[in-house]
C-alpha cells in the first residue's frame, strides 16, 4: 500500500471542494487512485472538519453546519469571499446559519411542552388512583353490608313470617 504525503492528500481534497467540485471517480481517472481511497480521504477530512460535499451541488446537514462555524467569525466582505471560493451563495450560508440557531429552539420547546403534558398525566394519574381508591373502598363496604344483611336473614328470618 502506497503511502502519499499529506500535501498530496490535501491537494486532491481541494479538488472535491469547491469551487472545482469534481466529482470522485473524475478524480480517481485523472489520478490513477481508486474511488475507495479517495472516499476515504474525503470521511477523513470531514472528520477534520473540513466542509467537503458528498456530491457534486449536494450539502449534507453536517457540511452546512461546517460551513456555517467556519464563517462564523467572518465578516460580510470576507463572507462574501469565502462563498465565491466555494461556490455558495451568502444568502445560502445566512439560511443555514438561520437554520441552525432555530434547530435546538424547536427542541427546547418541544420538551418543555412534554414536561407540561407530563404533569398533567401525572395528575390526572393520581386523581384516577384516588377516585380508584375512593370506589374500592365504597365497594368494599357495601359487600361488607351485603354479607352482613345475609347472615342477619339466617339468623332472624326476613321477618315477614310474624
Amino acid at each position: 500500500m502506497a503511502k502519499y504525503s499529506e500535501e498530496f492528500k490535501y491537494s486532491i481534497i481541494m479538488k472535491m471542494m469547491p469551487p472545482q467540485n469534481q466529482a470522485v471517480s473524475m478524480i480517481a481517472r485523472e489520478t490513477g487512485l481508486s474511488e475507495g481511497t479517495l472516499h476515504q480521504w474525503r470521511k477523513q477530512a470531514r472528520a477534520k472538519g473540513f466542509a467537503v460535499p458528498k456530491e457534486v451541488e449536494r450539502w449534507s446537514t453536517q457540511d452546512k453546519f461546517l460551513i456555517v462555524v467556519e464563517t462564523s467569525h467572518l465578516s460580510e466582505v470576507e463572507l462574501a469571499e469565502y462563498c465565491r471560493s466555494k461556490g455558495l451563495y451568502v444568502e445560502q450560508v445566512q439560511a443555514w446559519r438561520d437554520a441552525c440557531m432555530q434547530a435546538n429552539g424547536g427542541v427546547a420547546q418541544q420538551a418543555s411542552r412534554l414536561q407540561k403534558d407530563l404533569r398533567d398525566k401525572e395528575r390526572e394519574i393520581k386523581k384516577l388512583a384516588q377516585e380508584l381508591r375512593r370506589k374500592e373502598a365504597a365497594l368494599a363496604e357495601t359487600a361488607a353490608l351485603l354479607v352482613l344483611r345475609k347472615k342477619a336473614l339466617a339468623i332472624w328470618g326476613d321477618g315477614e313470617d310474624a
